[in-house]
């Protein structure tokens, strides 16, 4: 299998080289090998829900390292236990001029990327009096591509979902947090998985997703994606597909509600299609705030001012 170029720290483009697949049985019976986008059906079921459930009572064996200070924000290295394994790994960012109950905010990064990457952000918004929280995807953790185009990308990303709810835990276990004013703001990859975290975990008071699509299975059968995922065999591609359909989160992100939603989108976009991002924005419940701005993949100051003015509003950081 020829592995993914990743081209912007934020999403993953394919790339094409590997020779083209032969027709090959599908699971439904017909002989295809056609590369096409799956049809998503209808909204996720209970049974696809709870996929995502873990035990909330288990400890969470917070290790906490203070590694550096800026803009009045103490960054500290932390880990604790995954729900499905290993140790989750990430940043915490606290603003220790703020006395009182500060809102939290989970930051989660593009792929392919980690939390340091996303830190400078996190730090910056954190100086606003938010306490924040950035982990590392699975992916991160382990190292090698970010995407295996086998079933291990069904299990991280439902690993990851499980993750970002022990993050709101973590920030619940802190004394300094107002556990009613913990909110979310993704970006790329991590505004897609915010479609579907946003979706199953019903303790965050808004979330804000940065220039997302559909989730995996709609950015790799995007124009972009359609050569390398060609490269692969029939039925790599196929079980591939089966794995991650059911988990997309553009089936999820309907049942959202009523957590309210911000969705940034471009229109020169360069790495999510405009046309899957309006996808999206039909799928997201009603009342969703959805704001376009004329700029690529990495939005603009506006956007940026446009995000933090919506975490003043409902989890309370300080205005600019």
């Amino acid at each position: 299998m020829k592995a993914a170029t990743p081209v912007v720290v934020l999403f993953l483009s394919a790339c094409a080289g590997s020779p083209k697949a032969t027709p090959t049985e599908s699971p439904a019976g017909a002989e295809s090998c056609a590369v096409a986008r799956p049809d998503f059906g209808g909204p996720a079921t209970a049974a696809e829900r709870a996929l995502f459930a873990y035990d909330a009572a288990a400890p969470l064996n917070l290790e906490r390292t203070v590694q550096d200070s800026a803009a009045g924000v103490e960054i500290s290295a932390i880990s604790f236990d995954s729900p499905d394994g290993g140790r989750v790994t990430g940043l915490l960012f606290d603003p220790y001029t703020y006395s009182g109950p500060r809102p939290g905010l989970i930051v989660m990064h593009g792929m392919p990327s980690s939390a340091s990457e996303i830190g400078g952000f996190a730090t910056q918004v954190s100086s606003f009096g938010a306490v924040g929280i950035a982990i590392d995807a699975p992916f991160a953790r382990r190292g090698g591509e970010a995407l295996q185009f086998t079933v291990q990308d069904r299990a991280e990303q439902i690993q990851l979902i499980k993750d970002l709810q022990r993050a709101v835990d973590v920030l619940r276990s802190l004394p300094n947090v107002d556990d009613d004013r913990i909110g979310y703001i993704g970006f790329s990859y991590g505004g897609a998985m915010g479609a579907l975290f946003a979706a199953v975990e019903r303790r965050i008071r808004t979330a804000v997703l940065v220039v997302p699509d559909g989730g995996l299975v709609t950015h790799s059968t995007s124009a972009a994606g359609q050569e390398f995922m060609a490269s692969l065999s029939c039925a790599d591609r196929n079980t591939w597909l089966q794995a991650m359909t059911p988990i997309e989160p553009i089936r999820f992100i309907a049942q959202a509600a009523p957590t309210p939603l911000l969705i940034q989108s471009g229109r020169q976009d360069e790495i999510v299609p405009p046309a899957d991002a309006e996808a999206l924005h039909a799928a997201a419940p009603e009342g969703s705030r959805i704001v376009w701005y004329d700029a690529g993949h990495g939005l603009s100051q506006q956007a940026a001012f446009d995000g933090h003015a919506w975490l003043v509003e409902h989890i309370g950081i300080e205005p600019l």
